[in-house]
């Protein structure tokens, strides 16, 4: 039971992650178009965010390698 646990906060941790990449991105699409950053800027803040959802999908994955180790 402590296994199915842990897995379970492994993919509610990578949840939060996915969404708060989102939300950030969101804004810093908002914030760029609102203060009129140069296209670098939001090209980096782009990139940013395509670590954070690349994090998140790794983060996915090893919640479920441990979940089908496990059984």
């Amino acid at each position: 039971m402590a296994a199915d646990t842990k897995q379970a906060r492994a993919g509610r941790r990578a949840a939060l992650v996915m969404a708060g990449t989102g939300i950030f991105w969101i804004a810093a699409i908002f914030l760029g178009n609102q203060m009129e950053w140069p296209v670098r800027i939001r090209a980096l803040f782009d990139l940013i965010a395509l670590a954070g959802f690349g994090l998140s999908l790794w983060m996915t994955y090893q919640a479920r390698k441990a979940g089908r180790d496990q059984t």
